[in-house]
């Protein structure tokens, strides 16, 4: 009786190609997921960078400046 229990309580093989099979999906999202935050810090970084690019140039600020300036005489 204790062997039929034992027998009972393991997975079938179904079971454990199932497993398996949901062990590789889910593997596989996690690094989908981890790409997709990886591109997306990237992306955030490069913006960041190009907007400080734009608000430390005063030189282009002033040039700006002065065409509207110019065109409102």
């Amino acid at each position: 009786m204790t062997a039929a229990t034992l027998h009972i309580a393991a997975p079938t093989f179904a079971e454990r190609t199932g497993l398996r099979v949901a062990d590789a999906i889910t593997g596989h999202v996690r690094r989908r997921m981890e790409r997709r935050a990886e591109r997306r810090a990237l992306a955030i970084d490069l913006l960041r960078e190009q907007q400080a690019r734009k608000t430390m140039d005063p030189f282009v600020l002033e040039q700006a400046l002065q065409m509207i300036g110019s065109r409102s005489r």
